[in-house]
């Protein structure tokens, strides 16, 4: 059996280096504290995944494998092995997974148009599948100089207006001011202990930080982001509603680009818009405020490029069961 440890899976990960973060063994480890269990496996120490599968009433799982570590040119479904595809579904089937979900590590431009015939085009991505990557390759003048006017108006504000960024550790009060932003901005907040699961397994590695930006000492908005390789993502963020006024997200998004730079990471993540294309974002996202809407406006700024990772692609070992999920997503997506 290809299966492997956690400690074998960090090794293995040193030979792919720009492996995706959710493919990191800290991230298996992560999700099961809190519902999942990972599986990782390795087919002649050159392609390998983690799977994570999520339990459902009578010891059935969902599967799901987000940004497969397939080779380190990032390969697609259909020109990867045979073999190594039966082991995933043999560890799919020794769990009773209703079906594997796939998201691969790639963009949808780059996506191969061939299809195997055993895999299903899915509906939904558990990820957000459209984001804004800022390449942080040049120096911080150019990157600068890239934002929108506003954007850097904004970053050198918060500076004349007093606002500091600096390191954080407290999780409890970050816990609170994501619960404001996520009553504010209407999104889904974890628990405390989610996320000080997260910092205890990745701030450790030096994969991960939490900053904070401060006026007069006070708290006013806070971020964690991760690094891994030559990329670094943008995962959770907040702010409360004391002295927006000085701007203090801006700069403090700032500083996390300047962490990852210095880290020598070449591109940030900012990890999720709504699922348009460009001309309709720019189009309506002064008049659009729900959901992720909201955080374009403050994203589009920093001069990334509106990129789609390729559609998820779901294996179905259940049939019948699996029409009973798309039932019950369809009747999420109405309401």
């Amino acid at each position: 059996m290809p299966e492997v440890n956690l400690t074998y899976w960090n090794r293995f990960l040193e030979s792919h280096p720009n492996a995706h973060l959710l493919q990191m063994g800290e991230w298996g480890e992560l999700k099961s504290s809190f519902g999942w269990k990972p599986v990782r496996l390795i087919l002649d120490n050159e392609t390998g995944a983690q799977i994570l599968f999520r339990r459902l009433p009578l010891g059935l799982t969902l599967g799901y494998m987000p940004k497969a570590v397939f080779s380190e040119n990032r390969e697609q479904l259909s020109v990867n092995s045979d073999q190594f595809w039966g082991e995933v579904d043999f560890i799919c089937k020794q769990n009773r997974a209703v079906f594997l979900k796939v998201e691969p590590d790639t963009w949808e431009e780059q996506a191969s148009s061939t299809v195997n015939c055993q895999w299903s085009v899915s509906p939904h991505n558990i990820q957000p599948p459209r984001t804004i990557v800022i390449s942080i390759k040049e120096d911080e003048e150019q990157i600068l100089a890239r934002m929108k006017p506003k954007c850097r108006y904004n970053i050198r504000l918060a500076e004349k207006k007093g606002v500091t960024v600096r390191v954080w550790d407290d999780i409890s009060a970050f816990h609170e001011m994501m619960t404001v932003t996520g009553g504010r901005d209407n999104f889904g907040v974890h628990s405390k202990e989610y996320y000080q699961r997260a910092y205890e397994l990745f701030h450790p590695k030096g994969t991960c930080e939490l900053l904070v930006a401060e006026y007069e000492g006070k708290p006013l908005a806070a971020l964690m982001v991760f690094a891994k390789g030559t990329r670094a993502w943008y995962v959770y963020g907040a702010s409360n509603d004391e002295e927006r006024n000085r701007m203090p997200t801006y700069l403090l998004q700032w500083e996390a680009i300047r962490w990852a730079k210095a880290r020598g990471c070449e591109e940030y993540d900012l990890w999720g818009v709504p699922d348009e294309n460009e001309e309709t974002l720019e189009a309506n996202f002064e008049t659009h405020h729900d959901g992720l809407w909201g955080v374009y406006r403050f994203k589009r700024g920093f001069g990334g490029e509106v990129k789609r990772a390729a559609q998820a692609m779901d294996k179905i070992y259940m049939p019948l069961l699996y029409k009973l999920y798309l039932w019950r997503m369809a009747g999420r997506e109405v309401s």
